[in-house]
This record gives structure tokens, sequence and C-alpha cells, in this order.
């Protein structure tokens, strides 16, 4: 398994080497009448599609895909029936990381340090069908020098059907190329999200370090929160005092 962290176009390459629903949401505010009531999308039917084919099908979907792509990421099938191909990771952490110490990071933030990555930037992957959810989450981490244990985030897959938002928990051991395949390059159709792993905090897999770094964090959002609020009290009193005056009161 390859990697390479340092190309400009903003990809990465990682070509050598129970799934958990947990949101639904309609993306149209609009009620449409209906005489009958609604069935409700049996999501477990996702799980039955197949998982093997011959060399003539890859090759016959890989060809489609290619057809059907508008940004040149083609898919490659080599001789030994492996193919290459890219796929872009959504960045969605909500809670601070910790990166490695000795390098900086994008924005100049010191390595060592906890941080926030800036959530909504999709990363692309170069990879191979052989790379597993495990690997690419690994991937990501070393793309952005993050030092946190790999076991505390997961890869999720979003699929839009019917106007309706399924995200789906992909396991350690599912091949992410092969389900871009079958779903072809529309990222309507699949999109895949990098989260924290859902539920509780798995706070003992923190170090020390670690946590001090999230308690500095939550102190200065802390204080900024309350200057904040001290800062729009006195814009109040200000503009309050102002009308007082205006109209001859006692200031």
């Amino acid at each position: 398994m390859t990697w390479n962290s340092t190309m400009s176009s903003g990809y990465s390459s990682l070509e050598d080497d129970s799934e958990e629903y947990f949101f639904t949401a309609r993306t149209s505010f609009l009620i449409k009448p209906s005489g009958k009531p609604a069935i409700t999308k049996d999501v477990e039917k996702e799980r039955e599609v197949r998982t093997e084919f011959s060399r003539e099908e890859i090759q016959q979907k890989i060809k489609r895909y290619n057809s059907l792509t508008k940004d040149c990421l083609n898919m490659t099938l080599s001789p030994t029936g492996v193919y290459t191909g890219f796929v872009k990771v959504m960045m969605d952490l909500r809670r601070p990381v910790t990166v490695r110490d000795g390098q900086r990071a994008a924005g100049g933030a010191v390595m060592g340090e906890a941080f926030y990555l800036p959530r909504g930037v999709n990363n692309t992957l170069h990879i191979s069908s052989e790379n597993t959810v495990k690997q690419v989450i690994v991937a990501l981490l070393n793309k952005f020098t993050v030092a946190d244990n790999p076991a505390k985030y997961a890869l999720y897959k979003r699929c839009r059907r019917d106007e309706q938002v399924y995200v789906c928990k992909l396991a350690d051991g599912e091949k992410p190329l092969f389900l871009r395949l079958l779903a072809g390059p529309d990222l309507d159709t699949l999109s895949f999200v990098l989260r924290e792993q859902s539920g509780e905090v798995m706070w003992d897999a923190f170090s020390i370090p670690e946590l001090r770094n999230f308690l500095l964090i939550l102190d200065k959002e802390e204080q900024e929160q309350k200057e904040a609020i001290i800062r729009r009290y006195e814009t109040c009193r200000q503009k309050l005092l102002e009308a007082i005056k205006e109209v001859g009161g006692p200031s």
C-alpha cells in the first residue's frame, strides 16, 4: 500500500494494498397528497447486493462508469483483475483532533495541539478495489497528520432515494471503490463521509495531553461566548440610554 500526501491536485494515493443506519431525513418540505399511508423504505434491503462479479462484468461496469464520469477521475482495470480509481470523502468531524509534532497543518496550525478540521471539505483518494474502509480512514488521517487512534472514526455512506437521505455506517472490511463502482460517479446517488464513531464518546481512547487540549479549547470557547454576550449587552445598553435621552428622560 502506498501513500502520498504531497500531491498538489488535492488527492492522495492508496493503490497497493455491522452496518448502522442512524439517520433519515426528507430533502423536500413539500407535502404530497396521498390517499394511501406512507410506506417506510426498508433500508435493510440495501444489504441485498451482489458482492462478486466476473472480470468481464467488472470490465463492463468500469467502461460504463468512465463514460458517465465528468471530472476525468476514471477507473482502470489491471490484468490481475484489481482495479483502481478515486473516491471523494467529506470531512465532518465535530470534535477537535490532535496532529503530530514537528509539522504544520494547513492554515499554519502547530502540530501536537488539538484543533478543529474544517467541516464539509471533500478529499479525493486514489485507491484500489482491494482497499478497505479501515485503510481509507487511516489514509485520511495520515493526509491531515492526525495522531488520533483510527478506531475513534468511522466511514459512512450517504445515499439519496425517493427524496430521502440514508446515512449508513460502513464495516471496516467493506471496499469503498467497489461501492463507488456499483453506484456510479453521481455523488447524489452515493457519497462518503468521515465522522467520529457514533454513540458515547470513548474517553478512554484519548491520552491525557489530548484531554487537556480539549479543556483548553472549551475554556477558550467559553471565554469568547462570554465576551460576545458582554458586547451585545453594552450595545443594547447604549442604544437604550440614547433613546431615553432623545425623549428627554433622566440619564
